[in-house]
């Protein structure tokens, strides 16, 4: 009875406010670290708004990959405006408690956008697929109608996965702890302070996330197999060197966020990194790709490279 007593007197019931302790190990240096990540919120924050701008006002860039591109920006926006605040109060306001009820929903719309953003990778590799493989039936089978469908189904299917990731943590109700180790709310983070069975969540977690990430993985290579082969099919030097320079830009951009994405994804679960890297690897997880996506995909267009250098020149000479 003692046992339980004393159990219940370290517990939380209900709790309605949970601290974000930042990343273990590394608080006396969290105001420094603060500046990296902040450079690279900045980087992606104007990239891709920038992207947004350019995309729709040259008609030249109103082709699927770019109208999948702009919803990647959009997405990136998101996802950094979901992060930002919040981290940057923690590294240097010391401003680490958050409602319960917060951190839900910022668990929520991060692990949406994260999927979301899975689902457009998916969809530019079926563009770039059909644009190398069968490239005259290019625009009859992405018509503007299909585009709009393809959106609606990754958003839809994130959003009503990732809704049952905080549904299901609402139904907890004793936790051993309030004090999450993490920048940002993420959902085993705070599942592991449950003092209750948590199998339905880590079941929950897994499933979603092999049902999304998982899924369209698979996709992505199954398309770039087939769009290699198609390319080595090529007998013109010239006309494979075109077909594959069209995809550089999309491999390296599917590689940096899955390479991060699974390695988040496993380390929670199944591995045994030191906290503190962990988590700083979780962070640049969500950071990097919003930062890069723009520059890796302005610099493979000429068109955006071209309006990026008359923002910024129009903007010089407005100063002088």
């Amino acid at each position: 009875t003692l046992t339980f007593i004393k159990a219940m007197n370290m517990s939380y019931l209900n709790p309605r406010i949970v601290n974000l302790t930042g990343i273990p190990g590394l608080e006396h240096m969290k105001f420094w670290i603060g500046f990296p990540f902040s450079g690279m919120y900045l980087v992606a924050f104007l990239g891709n708004i920038i992207l947004l701008i350019i995309i729709p006002v040259e008609h030249s860039l109103h082709q699927p990959m770019y109208i999948f591109l702009a919803v990647l920006a959009a997405t990136d926006i998101g996802l950094c405006a979901a992060i930002a605040p919040k981290m940057f109060a923690i590294f240097w306001f010391q401003s680490c408690s958050m409602a319960f009820d917060a951190c839900l929903a910022q668990l929520f719309f991060i692990h949406t956008l994260q999927c979301i953003e899975s689902g457009i990778l998916l969809a530019m590799a079926f563009d770039r697929y059909i644009a190398i493989c069968d490239p005259l039936r290019h625009t009859s089978i992405l018509t503007p109608s299909i585009l709009g469908c393809m959106m609606g189904v990754v958003v839809i299917r994130a959003v009503l996965l990732v809704g049952l990731l905080p549904i299901l943590i609402k139904r907890l109700h004793v936790f051993h702890s309030v004090h999450i180790a993490h920048c940002y709310c993420e959902h085993m983070a705070v599942v592991k302070l449950a003092a209750e069975d948590v199998r339905v969540n880590k079941i929950c977690g897994l499933f979603v996330g092999f049902s999304i990430l998982g899924f369209d993985m698979i996709f992505i290579l199954i398309s770039y197999a087939l769009i290699f082969q198609a390319v080595f099919r090529l007998h013109q030097k010239e006309a494979r060197l075109k077909a594959f320079n069209t995809c550089t830009a999309h491999i390296f951009v599917f590689l940096e966020f899955y390479i991060l994405a699974f390695f988040s994804f496993f380390s929670h679960r199944f591995g045994h990194v030191v906290p503190s890297m962990h988590i700083l690897l979780s962070t640049i997880y969500l950071l990097l790709p919003p930062a890069l996506n723009p520059i890796v995909y302005g610099v493979k267009n000429m068109v955006i490279r071209k309006r990026v250098a008359q923002i910024f020149l129009l903007g010089h000479g407005s100063l002088q």
